[in-house]
């Protein structure tokens, strides 16, 4: 999880934006976000997309037997 809450907060601050503004624009809470950021969230699925939506990436899950 170390490395998503690296990427996120690296990806967040070379597009220009602030927490808030990451918040709002991926329609999620400011809270989320620290909480993410800050490495104190995992976090829904769904709403970590819609923050890694913001710098076109997704999470998927997938059965470990695919691989």
């Amino acid at each position: 999880m170390k490395a998503l809450n690296s990427y996120i907060r690296r990806a967040r601050k070379k597009e220009g934006l602030t927490q808030e503004e990451l918040a709002a624009k991926a329609g999620v809470g400011l809270s989320f976000v620290r909480e993410i950021e800050s490495g104190k969230a995992m976090g829904q699925l769904d709403r970590l997309n819609a923050i890694l939506a913001m710098f076109n990436k997704q999470l998927d899950i997938c059965d470990k037997e695919n691989e």
